[in-house]
């Protein structure tokens, strides 16, 4: 069935059950659906793998025995099973030495089943069922299906912070360029994007045995707090091949003490896009120094990056604007990037690249462990003619639009959208990153009021963490 077709009958039975109340439900309602489908379809991989194969469901609980016949349980009997013998009892899943049986458990932990009429479930089920993950056009189709659900997250109110755009995550990924034995971490993996972007990097030059497959997979690591996108970063992996994707974490990456983390826990690469705009938990910040502690989630991200990169390390991440112009503690955090790492590369992005989530100008910043910084490249991504001010959820950024800074990567020269700024320059500007490109007339636009309701947010918390110094030294 095409894709579009199957994407809009599912859409419809949904919106006719009352329990199913917008995108974000809808989401989580089939990402949980997909799951099972997608694990018994694996399961029927390994079983005729090794025949000693043992799944860590009960019997009546994989999907083959409760969902897949097209005549099998519907209305209230179906509902009752799920509600009170499925869910409970994979949430309460003996796990022992089995990592599949921990990941059904993390991945049901906090789901839920929204509708309410067991006819619609089994009406959704049914079209699920016409996907086959063993056949390669399938697993083409439910990676396609899976990326347009990923997007609708964008339009899912709040959710819409952990949907990174691929042509975005692909740059990032291929600009630091992991390779094959290299530790990859993403600590806000959302819904599993980098980590998607990475497997896709290395298989296309430097997967060439299955070795090399079981490298690449157990080298791949990432941590996120909230269930729904979790859920979804484990399908994700799933999706593109990852047997066990048993080294992606539920937890709260800002929430261990950096003191905790030993040398073993430091990583060759770190590919992320962190939550901004945003304050943390309370007392979170204890977990950091004290010239880092903020109540901004975005800057203490920054400094976990640096604390876990390696020596030689790289890293390839998302920042608002405001983490290049603002002071006190982002002062500080920047004096310790300029002088610990070479920070060599700033990508300004056109605004509205995470639209309509947050209005806030992004960057990229790019830098490696172990050289102080000497000179930064900016670029700056223009916005495409067919816009007007900024992207729109309808018109998103796409890959080609960053094939000019792709050409311009290896051979690094000033143009109209690219120039450098010595360390000398930027310590005089008070370690300020908000340069300016000097090759092109500024042109006087509008301040996104989103974006300045963000900035005055952002002035605030400043003062705020100003304030709770000086009370800690009282």
């Amino acid at each position: 069935m095409p894709l579009d077709s199957l994407i809009k009958n599912i859409r419809n039975i949904m919106r006719k059950d009352a329990g199913v109340a917008g995108d974000a439900q809808r989401i989580e309602q089939l990402t949980w659906m997909l799951f099972l489908k997608l694990f018994d379809d694996q399961e029927q991989y390994y079983e005729l793998k090794d025949p000693e194969y043992q799944s860590p469901l009960p019997e009546d609980l994989r999907w083959r025995n409760w969902a897949a016949d097209p005549e099998g349980m519907t209305g209230d009997e179906l509902l009752e099973f799920i509600n009170t013998r499925l869910f409970p009892t994979v949430q309460d899943l003996a796990v022992g030495g089995d990592p599949r049986a921990g990941i059904m458990r993390d991945v049901f932990a906090d789901a839920n089943n929204y509708m309410k009429s067991g006819v619609h479930l089994r009406q959704v089920i049914n079209e699920l069922n016409q996907i086959n993950f063993n056949k390669q056009d399938d697993r083409h189709l439910l990676n396609d299906i899976y990326e347009k659900l990923l997007k609708d997250l964008q339009n899912a109110g709040d959710y819409g912070e952990f949907y990174t755009p691929r042509p975005l995550t692909q740059f990032i990924v291929e600009a630091v360029s992991p390779q094959l034995g290299e530790t990859v971490y993403d600590p806000a993996s959302g819904t599993g994007g980098f980590l998607v972007s990475v497997l896709e990097h290395i298989r296309a030059t430097q997967v060439e045995t299955h070795e090399d497959e079981e490298t690449l997979q157990s080298s791949l690591y990432g941590t996120e707090l909230k269930p729904l996108p979790h859920i979804l970063s484990v399908t994700n992996l799933m999706i593109h091949g990852v047997e066990i994707p048993d080294t992606l974490t539920r937890d709260n990456a800002l929430a261990r003490p950096l003191t905790d983390y030993t040398a073993g826990d430091k990583v060759d690469v770190i590919v992320a896009n962190p939550p901004f705009g945003a304050s943390v938990q309370d007392g979170i910040e204890q977990n950091f120094p004290t010239e880092f502690r903020t109540k901004e989630t975005a800057d203490l991200f920054l400094v976990l990056f640096m604390h876990l990169l390696k020596d030689g390390g790289r890293a390839g991440i998302v920042v608002p604007d405001g983490t290049l112009f603002g002071e006190g503690v982002k002062t500080t955090i920047k004096r310790k990037l300029l002088e610990e790492f070479n920070l060599h590369t700033i990508v300004r992005l056109p605004p509205g690249v995470f639209n309509p989530y947050a209005g806030v100008n992004t960057n990229l910043i790019f830098f490696e462990k172990g050289e102080p910084t000497q000179e930064v490249w900016y670029y700056q991504v223009p916005l495409p003619d067919d816009l007007n001010n900024q992207y729109t959820k309808t018109r998103g950024i796409r890959h080609e639009e960053f094939q000019p800074v792709k050409d311009w990567w290896h051979n690094r020269t000033e143009t109209e959208h690219a120039w450098k700024v010595s360390i000398e320059e930027i310590r005089e500007n008070n370690y300020n990153l908000d340069f300016k490109n000097p090759n092109q007339a500024e042109e006087e636009t509008a301040r996104d009021p989103k974006e300045l309701v963000e900035s005055i947010e952002e002035k605030e918390r400043e003062i705020l963490d100003a304030l709770e110094k000086v009370k800690g030294n009282l």
